[in-house]
């Protein structure tokens, strides 16, 4: 599976590529990067991606020529590919979708900078708009590498046990289960004594338990859903 970013600032998410898992997903070709940056593909004289707002506003703007040249060019050398923008102002980034995208071929990520990109690009060229939370962040490269990580571990092979991926949250719209580890005393705190007994089917039905306590007290939402669900 390929993804491909756009961004002014592709040395800010190279990094994060050259270590631990996804590290080695390149290395055993499950998925690879490339990096289009706007300012290449600007016609500016003086390289400008950025103008003020029309009707005025506080900051900049990605103004539309780069970026859709841009992404007219990554159309042009990979007709499947799936450009998702991320921003504050879209529908939430789950775990679902994570899931759906790791079936692509190709996923095109743009970041924003500034105060945002012109929102004629945006429906030109957006596949789909997510938002990975109710905050903002100064640019969207730490955005799209988080739906990039979160796509890749559901690509077939980037995880060494598949297993993982059954037990985690947000399977069955629940929240995952505490873990422990050894030593099974640290500190006076003792690990759940079920636990230790090897009974599978104990552990699973009081980790199912553990699970739904967790959900309630943080994620009410979805508490309710997995109620449902087991109904």
């Amino acid at each position: 599976m390929k993804f491909s970013f756009v961004t002014l600032f592709p040395d800010l998410i190279k990094g994060y590529f050259s270590e631990s898992i996804l590290k080695r997903a390149i290395e055993d070709e499950k998925i690879a990067i490339d990096f289009y940056n706007p300012r290449d593909f600007t016609t500016d004289k003086h390289n400008r991606v950025d103008a003020p707002m029309i009707g005025g506003g506080a900051g900049m703007l990605m103004t539309p020529q780069p970026l859709m040249d841009t992404l007219r060019k990554v159309r042009e050398t990979s007709p499947e590919a799936h450009v998702v923008f991320v921003s504050p102002v879209a529908k939430p980034f789950t775990q679902n979708d994570a899931r759906r995208l790791a079936k692509k071929s190709h996923v095109v990520l743009v970041s924003g900078r500034y105060e945002g990109i012109d929102e004629r690009v945006i429906e030109a060229q957006a596949d789909e708009l997510f938002s990975i939370g109710d905050f903002i962040l100064t640019g969207g490269e730490l955005a799209s590498m988080v739906v990039c990580d979160a796509i890749s571990r559901n690509v077939e092979g980037v995880l060494g046990n598949i297993d993982s991926l059954s037990i985690e949250s947000f399977e069955e719209s629940l929240l995952e289960a505490p873990s422990f580890t050894k030593p099974k005393n640290y500190e006076n705190n003792e690990v759940v004594s079920e636990f230790l007994k090897g009974n599978h089917s104990k552990i699973t039905d009081l980790k199912r338990g553990l699970a739904l306590c967790k959900t309630k007290y943080f994620r009410p939402d979805l508490y309710k859903k997995g109620i449902t669900h087991e109904k």
